[in-house]
């Protein structure tokens, strides 16, 4: 049975029995304790921690999961994947444990025919927590399940809850028994390889405290309503059903493995190391998809981070395979066209996905180029130094600073005859792995406290937010907040938090800024009073909070206020955001359909926008973008907004933020028809000519594959083109000639400046050369061998070298040696020279460098016969020339008779 059919099974089952199917939210939630959505239950969260209510009593998903605590070890096992679907139903205060049973138990043990899963229920095992006699009882009642097959587990095993301070409870684990070629009978509690676990069944009862570990908590009461939570693992159902060792070798993976075995020429089940790497590709390529097609870019921190080393890894395995041609592009449309079946937007976005992947693995390749180089450096370095290894300190600096993979240093280490010292760079990594946890441990503690929202919002329900229709309003205080916690008033010169009935200004979202304006009060009890608002967020789904600074008076519980946005502010940021909207379309018209937004960020009078995009725009790009944007806004384009379910605005066309949750209802903005239909909550013009002008001021890259381009609106837009104007009449006065003429009389200036230049340089050269024939005169003799120890003023680090170079040539018929500093800029530049003859007398360039370099505190490098440094300081070059003279002549009286 294919693994979409599962899905689809496993769905339709829970929709006949009533649940709503609700679709697998993106990868990237908005949960700040979370890089990646890593459990079906994830998007469910608020309703089981009461933050909101549940739309529906039963629901049922299939859930997209990102697992990367321990992406080293992926392939190693069968069992284990970076990208995995988690199959649930859930129940908020409707069926409890019978239910769950049943529903279970009908699904896997119920005919083919009949839409189930068909499995054997004699296969079929189960653990319950040890002490629930409720759930034992319920095994034997509802499957009939005789007490061998039902074995009981403490709570390490099967209590389940999140980690914090909420709700948990038992759970119920069902097992299927494939076999005694898998390990010893026994069931789950004797082997878990044979007794393959595909369920896991959470029947949430109380509320928990002090979690001190996953099996030390503090119960603190019932929960006044009971919760089902399950998690099926659809790959795990999938190799079991499909007569499958792991889940490496199921219908959605196993065939990028056959075509990474094409590639390669190796074959798959031959080799224990070339298996893993098969797994590795296999797993990270669809993972890699999987996390692309929800917006996710490579990059160097956070969830960017992830998908690089995903990518990279891939690569890498490709490589030690033995294939060293571009693999994305060969390996990731066999994963889509695997995947597209259960998620049909992978197809429609491939064009965006496939772009940004082989950037990345473009950006690899010339990544590793780099770091052979500094591989083969540290090389020589070790076999001219007689040491028998790479460093773990240099074998982390690969890793770490050139993303060199450590196996690829160790592999090309083992081919130089040299070992690496492995343990030191664990040590390392494991340092940097702490130093990561420890960060990541800190900002999840760091975690803000919704209690006195969730509180306010209880009680006075959600706030009637009216930015889409009014500038003011007239409000009542619900709360007052202050470092968060409730207080009865704010007085004049402090900063606080309050929360409005009602509320005309926009709260950051979308990219768009929070509204600036005021809330003031005249009333009998607190009197007169005034306060800027600094800023508006959403907390909370449903309730808006104003950060504000009290001006005057004090502003108090359930005070009458007036509330007032910035009209200036708001008209700067409505053109702004409209703007972004126009941009996009402009940029996807110049570019193509994949040139797609990944983030943008607008406040009045200015906007950036992030979009996938390999190269830098050419000034003819920027100059198109940039006329499409104001022929938009020439043609006074309508702007509408309308609410519409997610699926309807996808068929209609419209587009959505990589990354962003949608309710079911949801907002779609157009500008001009067709031209730019995007899902947008902010607020926007009437028309495409209200946004004024749109002037785009750069283009730069934020990422491999990642572009920025900033842009101004409205006013600001046009004081930006009133300061080029100036700029230009400027040029015109200076240069005595017609605007339309500047451009030409600069590149004039510009090569004659040139030609003047070369022409001093060639004037330089020729005093140098003339000069070297008297310097070379002047050379003294130190014990037969000839010195030159000179100081060019004002001579830069080509014209030393040159010198150098020059002098040592006109001393060829004797031992010589050059020292030449010069000072240009104030920076000592030195160059030091010697013949071959000077060399045979024990002399070494490279051994001077050293000497010379710290009266004027540098230092260099080089051969024997010419090595160059730099310096500090200009005040030491008189030491630093008489250090050459006592080191040659130290040098020949040791060495003499060599």
């Amino acid at each position: 049975m294919k693994t979409a059919e599962i899905r689809r099974r496993f769905l339709s089952h829970f929709e006949r029995a009533g649940h709503t199917v609700v679709p697998s939210a993106p990868l990237l939630l908005d949960d700040p304790n979370l890089l990646f959505v890593n459990a079906g239950m994830v998007p469910f969260k608020p309703y089981f921690l009461k933050q909101e209510t549940p739309p529906f009593d039963r629901a049922a998903s299939v859930q997209k999961c990102v697992r990367t605590l321990d992406i080293e070890e992926v392939g190693k096992t069968t069992r284990h994947g970076t990208f995995f679907q988690m199959n649930g139903n859930f129940s908020f205060g409707d069926y409890f444990k019978a239910g769950a049973i049943e529903h279970a138990w009908s699904l896997i043990t119920g005919s083919l025919d009949d839409g189930a899963l068909g499995i054997d229920p004699e296969a079929v095992w189960v653990t319950v927590l040890d002490g629930d006699d409720e759930a034992r009882g319920l095994w034997r009642e509802i499957a009939g399940l005789p007490d061998e097959r039902i074995q009981a587990r403490g709570l390490l095993d099967n209590y389940w809850h999140m980690g914090v301070e909420g709700p948990g409870g038992p759970c119920s684990e069902i097992y299927v028994d494939r076999g005694p070629q898998f390990g010893p009978d026994g069931g789950p509690v004797v082997d878990e390889d044979r007794f393959l676990e595909i369920w896991n069944l959470v029947f949430m009862q109380e509320e928990i405290t002090n979690v001190r570990a996953k099996d030390d908590f503090d119960v603190v009461a019932p929960l006044p309503s009971k919760n089902i939570d399950t998690g099926m693992g659809l790959e795990r159902v999938a190799y079991l059903l499909q007569g499958k060792e792991n889940l490496y070798e199921i219908d959605q993976v196993f065939p990028v493995i056959a075509r990474a075995s094409e590639l390669s020429g190796r074959t798959y089940g031959a080799d224990a190391d070339a298996d893993v790497r098969f797994r590795v590709v296999a797993d990270h390529v669809r993972s890699g998809l999987m996390l692309m097609g929800d917006g996710v870019t490579p990059g160097n921190e956070a969830r960017g981070y992830v998908l690089r080393r995903l990518l990279r890894r891939a690569v890498r395995s490709m490589r030690l395979l033995g294939y060293e041609d571009p693999a994305l592009p060969q390996l990731l449309p066999v994963s889509k066209d695997l995947m597209k079946e259960s998620y049909p937007e992978l197809e429609v976005d491939f064009a965006r996905i496939e772009q940004v992947a082989y950037a990345e693995e473009d950006s690899f390749r010339q990544t590793l180029g780099k770091g052979t180089q500094i591989f083969d450096l540290a090389v020589s370095t070790v076999k001219r130094e007689g040491r028998g290894g790479l460093s773990g300190d240099a074998a982390f600096t690969l890793h770490d600073t050139y993303g060199f993979p450590i196996d690829l240093t160790l592999e090309m280490a083992a081919e130089q005859g040299l070992e690496v010292d492995a343990d030191g760079f664990r040590s390392l990594m494991a340092e940097q792995k702490a130093r990561a946890k420890a960060d990541a441990k800190a900002k999840k503690g760091v975690h803000a406290d919704t209690t006195a929202y969730r509180e306010t919002l209880d009680a006075h329900g959600p706030t009637d937010w009216q930015a889409y229709t009014t500038l003011s309003t007239q409000s009542r205080v619900l709360a007052l907040l202050s470092e968060g916690a409730p207080v009865p008033a704010i007085s004049a010169g402090s900063i606080g938090e309050v929360v409005l009935d009602r509320t005309p200004f926009y709260a950051e979202s979308g990219g768009q800024n929070a509204d600036a304006g005021t809330i003031s009060w005249e009333n009998a009890g607190p009197g007169r009073g005034t306060a800027e608002v600094l800023d508006v967020q959403r907390p909370i789904k449903g309730l808006v909070v104003h950060q504000l600074r009290v001006l005057e008076g004090e502003l108090t519980l359930d005070a009458q206020v007036s509330a007032d946005v910035d009209p200036e502010w708001r008209t700067g940021a409505r053109q702004a955001h409209s703007g972004t909207h126009v941009v996009h379309a402009a940029l996807r018209e110049v570019l193509g359909p994949t040139a797609l937004q990944s983030g943008s960020y607008n406040r009045p009078g200015y906007l950036r926008l992030d979009f996938g995009w390999n190269n830098a725009l050419s000034p003819e790009q920027l100059h198109d973008v940039e006329h499409a944007s104001n022929r938009a806004l020439r043609e006074d384009l309508a702007v509408s907004a309308q609410y519409m379910t997610l699926p309807e605005a996808k068929e209609w066309g419209a587009l959505a933020l990589f990354g962003e949750t949608y309710g079911d209802q949801v907002r779609v903005v157009e500008i001009g028809g067709p031209w730019s239909r995007e899902l947008c909550g902010g607020t926007h013009v009437e028309r495409s000519s209200q946004i004024g002008t749109v002037v785009v001021t750069s283009d730069s890259s934020v990422g491999s594959g990642h572009r920025r381009v900033e842009a101004l609106t409205g006013l600001e837009g046009f004081a930006y083109l009133a300061k080029e104007r100036d700029l230009v009449l400027q040029l015109t006065d200076t240069l005595k000639a017609r605007p339309e003429d500047v451009p030409g009389r600069v590149q004039d200036l510009v090569a004659r400046l040139r030609s003047t230049e070369k022409e001093l340089e060639r004037l330089k050269a020729a005093q140098l050369q003339g000069a070297a024939g008297d310097i070379a005169e002047r050379a003294v003799d130190v014990d037969g061998v000839a010195l030159v120890a000179h100081h060019a003023e004002g001579a830069g680090g080509a014209d030393v070298r040159s010198l150098a170079l020059d002098v040592r040539g006109r001393l060829r018929d004797r031992p010589a040696v050059v020292v030449v500093i010069g000072d240009a800029g104030g920076k000592p530049s030195v160059v030091v020279a010697v013949n071959d003859a000077a060399q045979d007398r024990g002399l070494a360039a490279n051994e001077l460098i050293g000497v010379v370099g710290g009266p004027i505190g540098g230092r260099g490098g080089g051969k024997p016969d010419v090595a160059q440094g730099g310096g500090a300081d200009v005040a030491g070059v008189p030491a630093a020339l008489q250090a050459a003279r006592q080191a040659v002549a130290g040098a020949t009286s040791t060495g003499a008779g060599r």
